[in-house]
């Protein structure tokens, strides 16, 4: 292919998390724990699986570390999460 031949490359979508006024600070740790109750509260509210709490999954998915989330979700079912959902 030549230098100068044009080529349809696949679309990347790149999402991030926005910016929450919330938590303006470098640290992170509360905006995810934050976004993971959240999320958890609107399905209660909502249902499992309404499009609406997507939002929250994918803020917390994306900045809270794999460890904590799985420490989390053990915690829910064990029933001794401290958080209140």
């Amino acid at each position: 292919m030549s230098p100068n031949a044009t080529e349809s490359a696949p679309a990347i979508e790149l999402n991030c998390t926005p910016f929450d006024p919330r938590f303006p600070n470098q640290n992170q740790t509360k905006h995810c724990f934050q976004s993971y109750l959240d999320f958890h509260r609107c399905e209660k509210i909502k249902g499992e699986g309404d499009s609406v709490c997507q939002f929250f999954k994918n803020v917390f998915t994306d900045i809270c570390p794999n460890g904590w989330i799985e420490k989390w979700d053990n915690q829910r079912a064990e029933g001794i999460f401290p958080g209140k959902i």
